[in-house]
């Protein structure tokens, strides 16, 4: 069945890219002590990939709407792919960060066109249910980059844990070239650099498109800042656990594969703007359970943090192709630009909070982004 591939092919794509996007996560303290930067300049290794990626997103969807949607995927991961094998042997931290942003940039070709690709060969009433599933596939990429990379690291380094998620990509890489089928939905477009931005200004004006941009600015910034610095928290006292333990509380990202994928069936019951704000809700109840000293708590906070926040993430990337009247690749590449613009800059920030205030600078960080995302949330709802 068409569909059914469409599904597997995402999910190695989607393997593909949040593994190698994200690797460095569980790493940063090892990477730190070995490059001889402060948290923050680690953090960078994230940021700049991420920031990459941002800035690629609406390039990509001009190429995806001219070669189409399949070809263009295709030379985004095996570009990623070469990239990731060559980063982990790069001798500074420099070069590595340069590296990091192209790595980005090639990635930049996966998330905007998957939502739209999804949303040229899936029935509309669908559509939903789709962005879902594709989500929860991006959420174990995610997952299996972290848990692989900080075991291969505390074994050997962290240059050979990056290293083994990169091969892990070529194979993911592999899988899509082989499973995905040929679209059927995509015309080729016209589409120019002038009429790309003439459709993203339309976009950025709408103000029912704006607040989605905007929940994925500040949310996803908000848990990628939770994450960063969750590491280095745990290697700290009273903790004191090895970056190998401490990356088997990336486990907590199966709730987020379990809650997009839910959210995404629940829509044609409570609607979207009402599963939003209840996914908000969840997210910021989450980050305050990992506030006491205790493992077992941190953990539960861990799971219902990351089970609202791809909940809410599954609900306005989706949303943001459905609202779009025209141009919806350019609505989808935008909403991962802010995504992903969110990530940088919070992710980067969230490591003066740390050294400021500690865990607890960091969480109040997140809860006042979350917060100010759902404010806007139900603001923009009483406007319209």
């Amino acid at each position: 069945m068409p569909y059914r591939r469409i599904a597997v092919a995402l999910l190695g794509a989607g393997i593909a890219t949040f593994a190698q996007l994200y690797s460095p996560q569980g790493i940063l303290p090892l990477l730190a002590t070995d490059l001889r930067v402060d948290a923050s300049q680690a953090s960078l290794a994230i940021s700049a990939a991420t920031t990459g990626l941002a800035l690629s997103v609406l390039p990509w969807s001009l190429v995806a709407d001219r070669i189409g949607r399949v070809r263009a995927m295709r030379i985004s991961l095996v570009t990623a792919t070469v990239l990731g094998l060559v980063m982990p042997w790069c001798p500074w931290f420099e070069a590595l960060l340069a590296i990091r942003v192209l790595e980005g940039v090639a990635l930049g070709g996966i998330p905007g066109i998957a939502v739209v690709y999804l949303s040229e060969e899936v029935d509309r009433r669908h559509t939903a249910i789709a962005a879902g599933t594709y989500v929860s596939g991006t959420t174990i990429g995610g997952l299996a980059g972290r848990l692989i990379a900080a075991p291969v690291a505390d074994l050997t380094d962290w240059r050979w844990g990056a290293f083994v998620v990169a091969v892990l990509a070529a194979v993911a890489t592999t899988a899509f070239f082989v499973i995905a089928p040929p679209p059927r939905g995509f015309r080729p477009h016209p589409a120019s650099v002038s009429s790309v931005l003439r459709s993203a200004r339309r976009h950025m004006r709408d103000p029912r498109l704006l607040v989605l941009y905007g929940q994925g600015f500040l949310l996803m910034g908000a848990f990628v800042a939770a994450y960063n610095y969750l590491t280095f928290r745990l290697e700290a006292p009273p903790f004191l656990l090895p970056v190998g333990l401490a990356s088997l509380l990336f486990l907590a990202y199966l709730a987020g594969t379990a809650s997009s994928r839910i959210v995404g069936g629940l829509v044609g019951r409570f609607g979207r703007g009402p599963l939003l704000l209840a996914s908000i809700v969840i997210m910021i109840a989450g980050v305050l359970l990992t506030l006491p000293e205790s493992l077992p708590i941190i953990m539960v906070g861990l799971v219902v943090m990351t089970a609202g926040f791809f909940g809410a993430h599954a609900i306005a990337s989706g949303w943001s192709g459905v609202r779009a009247v025209h141009g919806r690749s350019q609505s989808t590449s935008l909403y991962n630009l802010w995504y992903y613009v969110g990530s940088s800059v919070f992710g980067y920030f969230g490591g003066f909070a740390w050294i400021a205030f500690g865990w607890g600078g960091v969480v109040t960080m997140v809860v006042s982004l979350a917060a100010l995302a759902a404010v806007w949330a139900v603001f923009a709802a009483r406007g319209k």
